[in-house]
């Protein structure tokens, strides 16, 4: 039986971790299972709640969605077992939803997300209903939890329902982006990300094997010549806005070409507003993308498995739980930052 108390970690304002006390899972309720949080990874939305510029989202918080855990007791009929590595689907939905009915476990009218609507995972253990694990036979608790992060891709590719002859421009190039060009680059070969920050693209191009970058200048004007340069005359036929921006998020709808789709993937506090006879003119499809599904996270395991994905070159920072306090800030305002992950054990 675990112990009464554990430590834990806690947003209690923005730009205020601190480290207190908390209850520590003592029994697991039927159909769920207690699990040994192993490896927690620093998502853009943890960095944003830091910041105070999260949507949905109330301090005191435990942080933490992106997880990779170790089973320690299972409570139900299940084939997952005591001592296997899995990665964490955060996302609590209601299974009766008129969304989960039809699939959308994803956006459920009820959605609470671990980390963001309920307490996360900066904790030693935590309890998780069974159909929240992913298992891996292979996969290491690093590589479990950037998990959740390329699910986020994945999805945003399937909403797009891209084609082969696609011109498809991703942009923003931080982890959640390069995670949307990873399985961008298996639908179309003018897989094409756009990012101010030269570092991040030439990670795109070594270390993901990228060959169409374009490097945003921030003092420039319009980006379309550029667009068209790169599309042979043409602009896009997807863009994928991963950048949260309002100004850039408004900007799609001139950049994109007739008949085109964007799709939004990063989000703000705040409208979005655009022309409604040029919405119009080109048949414009607007899509939101949120979360990810079950199946996504058995796709993405085994891409990882598989070797189709490599996260080796994505981990860049690392820091202990107990150190978060002290260390957080620094480490999310380093300019060299791809991907920082929390070690718990």
């Amino acid at each position: 039986m675990a112990a009464s108390t554990q430590s834990e970690i806690a947003l209690v304002e923005p730009g205020r971790f601190v480290s207190q006390t908390g209850p520590a899972p003592v029994e697991t309720p039927p159909g769920h299972a207690r699990l040994r949080v192993r490896k927690i990874g620093v998502c853009g939305t943890d960095i944003h709640a830091f910041y105070g510029r999260q949507p949905f989202f109330d301090y005191p918080r435990i942080l933490g969605h992106e997880l990779g855990a170790e089973i320690l007791e299972i409570n139900g009929d299940s084939e997952l077992k005591s001592g296997q590595l899995v990665a964490v689907e955060p996302y609590l939905n209601n299974p009766d939803s008129p969304a989960s009915q039809r699939g959308k476990t994803n956006c459920c009218e009820e959605l609470e997300v671990l980390g963001i609507h309920t307490d996360g995972g900066m904790r030693p253990e935590i309890v998780m209903p069974l159909e929240k694990l992913h298992a891996s036979q292979s996969a290491t608790a690093d590589q479990l939890a950037l998990v959740e992060m390329l699910c986020i891709g994945a999805h945003a590719v399937d909403r797009a329902d891209i084609q082969p002859d696609d011109y498809a421009v991703v942009l923003g190039a931080g982890p959640i982006g390069m995670s949307v060009l990873q399985f961008l680059q298996t639908q179309t070969d003018l897989a094409t990300i756009a990012d101010i920050n030269r570092d991040r693209l030439e990670f795109c191009r070594d270390g993901l094997g990228v060959g169409r970058t374009l490097a945003l200048d921030p003092d420039a004007g319009s980006i379309e010549p550029a667009l068209r340069d790169l599309g042979g005359g043409v602009l896009p036929t997807v863009i994928f806005d991963v950048t949260g921006n309002p100004g850039s998020m408004m900007r799609c709808f001139e950049l994109i070409g007739h008949g085109g789709t964007i799709v939004f993937v990063g989000l703000f506090q705040g409208d979005v507003t655009f022309s409604d006879p040029n919405f119009h003119r080109r048949e414009i499809t607007l899509k939101s993308s949120r979360n990810a599904t079950a199946s996504t996270f058995g796709r993405v395991i085994q891409a990882i498995e598989s070797n189709e994905i490599d996260t080796a070159p994505w981990i860049t920072h690392r820091l202990p739980l107990s150190q978060v306090p002290c260390q957080f800030e620094e480490i999310v305002t380093d300019p060299g930052l791809r991907k920082a992950v929390i070690e718990v054990d």
